[in-house]
């Protein structure tokens, strides 16, 4: 590859980067994307598609390309020697249903899609630092796995789009706010007989090996391929937060459930892989003159529930439609609008999921919480619906009563 220029450069091609280089070519943007691995490539993930992730992919095109992957109906909560099935609650825009893919093979599959599109994706390029031009943001130095020198893409637009850790977003000066929650998680895969269960379980109880409960979650998600996706994430809201062994944590956490999920807990099909999760938006400046930060990037997590995919993918969608006035009318200014659009989508939204987090930051707490939840089936829909994001915006239920209230209580306290 020689030095070119392209009107959109897009920094990661996971979720957040190859949607955003979809919407972009479909808009008849050149567009490109540099993808420091090769595809497929593992990611650590619990794998599970909720319905506004499902709807993101639909929109996409790739509503086919699902259905070669296992479907789930909801949730089993269990948590107390309870467990509670329940369906996606009906919406007017989502589906009722989910899925679970592989990250390996969803990245590439939208990856691929994108590709269809017109976008051009460069795997194994790593973006190492910043073109800057006059103080603007045009471009990115590349290097190819295993190339000595280093190569330069210019571009009028750039995407940040690199994930958590997002070191292209640092060189532009993002960070994450310290004081809001962000989570941690770890998982790997066990071979069992109940790959093709029709729910997705969340454990609410999950207690360290001497039996402390703590704040936090197991999950574990049927694959359909003869493999369970089992793992854990904690909030960064509890006390003792860094003293937590993630990998004795997943291990105790395999022995609780062996039984049930018919599993070899010390024989997992690969190593446990984890990673830092910021939440809640936690991450800016989003918008700068020249470029977007979206997805992980820009902390773009919901703190309910540790899922990111979803927000990755609308995430992309709100920059590409930007970009696209920006080009369409040559008036740089309207990427100034981007930072409203999540504001208004998410800010409230991510405001009193964070205050959430805080509070079941409190081991003692979120026991008592879960266990008062686990005696109602109505209490938890409700529950469901608020943690997912599957508000309604046509009627006024109680779970959106609820919600509503909790917002303007929220709304008073500190952004915290």
């Amino acid at each position: 590859m020689t030095d070119r220029n392209v009107e959109v450069l897009v920094i990661g091609g996971g979720p957040a980067g190859a949607s955003a280089a979809y919407w972009l070519a479909k808009h008849g943007h050149e567009v490109a994307v540099v993808e420091r691995k090769i595809f497929p490539r593992e990611k650590a993930c619990g794998d599970g598609l909720t319905p506004r992730a499902v709807h993101q992919l639909h929109e996409m095109g790739l509503a086919h390309e699902l259905e070669q992957y296992h479907r789930y109906s909801g949730l089993r909560a269990t948590a107390h020697g309870k467990a509670l099935e329940l369906e996606w609650p009906a919406h007017p825009i989502y589906p009722s249903h989910g899925h679970v893919v592989r990250r390996r093979d969803l990245d590439w599959a939208v990856a691929r899609n994108a590709e269809s599109a017109g976008a051009t994706i460069l795997q194994g390029y790593e973006a190492l630092a910043p073109v800057v031009d006059r103080g603007f943001v045009r471009g990115a130095v590349v290097q190819h796995k295993g190339e000595p020198t280093t190569e330069k893409i210019t571009a009028n637009y750039v995407v940040v789009a690199d994930g958590a850790n997002s070191r292209f977003g640092r060189a532009l000066g993002t960070f994450r706010t310290r004081e809001w929650p962000y989570g941690t998680a770890i998982r790997t895969y066990w071979e069992s007989p109940r790959h093709a269960e029709p729910w997705i379980e969340s454990a609410l109880d999950v207690k360290d090996r001497n039996g402390n409960p703590l704040p936090g979650y197991g999950w574990i998600f049927p694959v359909g391929d003869g493999t369970v996706n089992i793992g854990v994430g904690l909030l960064s809201t509890f006390r003792d937060f860094k003293s937590v062994n993630t990998s004795h944590l997943l291990t105790e956490y395999a022995h609780q459930v062996r039984e049930r999920w018919e599993i070899d807990p010390d024989n997992p099909t690969c190593r446990a892989t984890s990673g830092r999760i910021p939440m809640g938006g936690s991450v800016g400046p989003k918008t700068g003159p020249t470029y977007l930060v979206i997805g992980d990037a820009a902390g773009s997590v919901n703190p309910f529930n540790g899922e990111g995919i979803d927000y990755a993918y609308e995430t992309a969608r709100m920059a590409a439609d930007v970009i696209h006035e920006a080009i369409a009318t040559n008036d740089p200014a309207a990427l100034q609008q981007y930072s409203k659009i999540i504001d208004d989508e998410y800010g409230q939204y991510f405001k009193v999921a964070r205050l959430f987090a805080r509070v079941i930051g409190r081991p003692l707490l979120m026991r008592e919480l879960t266990r008062a939840g686990m005696q109602s089936r109505t209490l938890m829909e409700w529950v469901l619906r608020i943690m997912a994001n599957l508000l309604r915006p046509d009627e006024l239920g109680p779970a959106e009563i609820a919600y509503k209230m909790a917002a303007t209580i929220v709304r008073l306290a500190p952004n915290a």
